[in-house]
């Protein structure tokens, strides 16, 4: 198999990366989402463009993709000299801090100091402002809103976190969205809680058994400080709903772009074709698919046989011819899940083949990328046959 299927799709991400203001990169885990993230942004910077990498991936290997040992919660400028001299653009890189993101968010959009303190300073606020269901897409979308108008860039290509579902990211903000209206809670927490005071309201016997029920099973303690979060947050809610929909608009214009990444694996294809689907739903621009990790066939390669398998004991040659018809098959059932999906993304896909090591500079994120916009790159090197030898024995 070729490096990488050049045509529409690697035209596409070329064009993308030339014009476009912002790339969300999305896929499920384990299939090189943000090693092609990683890899997009640094062929852009090589290109001429401005460039930040942003990761909101918990795991952060962003940092291991570009030979770094960690990411701050800043842009850090990466040095591409020694990589290319003279390289006409500039990458940066940084990863989502999401406590330091609401904290920020709170800072600017309180309605007083005293309410802002009170937001802050709010024990359950403290423990669960990262783990909120949905914060961290949610403060991912703030990030990029907040990036998006950063004159230092000129694109900003943002690694998503894996999802089980497809739709995670988009969806995850209007859950916390709704957590966060205080209209869900006020019904229970007002009667008993006004302005952080506790007031026991015992006017009637539902009342009272609602809150020695909750006294018992999560302590009078949290609901005061549950209470005290929400009166306080009420009249920021608007403000966070209204930004939450600017970044939909942002991630709808043309300006805008969605790669998504997955492995030949039949589940991986699938879940990118149903994220496909509802991106064109939702009318999410799309850009194209990047499927990695993709098997050679053995059987189809042209090169000729390595000198002196002539002489290989007859065992050992039908063991090795076994291995290479068992890859020869994965590789077609592949081909076959990839040509369906190519079929249904309108040609806009691109084949990387599956490598020998796990890519952790500069160096192998710029063969990853040459490979995906079909400028080059090396050819995974042939397994030797004692190499398939050794592969066969550990299957």
């Amino acid at each position: 198999m070729r490096a990488a299927r050049s045509g529409r799709g690697s035209r596409a991400l070329a064009a993308a990366l030339a014009e476009r203001r912002i790339l969300v990169v999305c896929g499920s885990g384990g299939v090189g989402k943000t090693t092609t993230a990683a890899a997009l942004a640094l062929q852009a910077a090589l290109e001429g463009r401005r460039v930040l990498a942003c990761t909101i991936d918990p795991a952060r290997r962003l940092a291991t993709s570009l030979g770094l040992a960690a990411l701050g919660g800043r842009p850090r400028a990466l040095d591409l000299s020694g990589l290319e001299p003279g390289a006409r653009g500039t990458l940066w890189a940084m990863t989502l801090d999401t406590r330091r993101t609401f904290d920020a968010l709170v800072e600017k959009h309180a309605s007083s100091d005293a309410a802002r303190r009170r937001i802050l300073e709010n024990r359950f606020y403290q423990q669960v402002s990262s783990a909120l269901a949905g914060s961290h897409e949610y403060m991912a979308m703030e990030k990029l809103l907040e990036l998006a108008a950063d004159e230092r860039f000129d694109l900003v290509v943002l690694d998503t976190p894996p999802t089980r579902h497809a739709l995670d990211f988009l969806e995850a903000p209007a859950r916390l969205m709704g957590f966060l209206d205080t209209s869900v809670l006020r019904w229970f927490l007002r009667p008993y809680f006004v302005a952080g005071r506790l007031t026991l309201k015992v006017a009637t016997r539902t009342g009272a058994f609602a809150l020695d029920l909750a006294d018992r099973v999560l302590g009078l303690q949290f609901l005061q400080d549950l209470s005290e979060f929400f009166l306080a947050f009420e009249g920021m809610y608007e403000g966070f709903k209204q930004r939450a929909e600017r970044v939909h608009e942002l991630l709808r214009g043309e300006d805008s772009g969605f790669v998504l990444v997955a492995g030949p694996a039949r589940a991986t294809l699938d879940e990118a074709l149903y994220f496909y689907r509802r991106l064109r739903e939702k009318d999410m621009p799309f850009v194209g698919l990047v499927v990695n990790r993709v098997h050679p066939d053995p059987l189809a390669e042209t090169a000729p046989a390595p000198r002196g398998t002539a002489d290989l004991d007859p065992d050992l040659a039908r063991g090795l011819l076994r291995l290479m018809e068992d890859q020869s098959r994965v590789a077609r059932r592949e081909r076959r899940g990839i040509g369906r999906l190519a079929a249904e993304v309108a040609g806009r896909l691109v084949v990387v083949p599956e490598l020998e090591a796990d890519v952790h500079d500069l160096r192998g994120l710029r063969e990853v990328g040459q490979m995906m916009l079909g400028g080059g790159g090396s050819r995974p090197r042939r397994k030797r046959p004692a190499e398939l030898q050794a592969q066969g024995r550990g299957r």
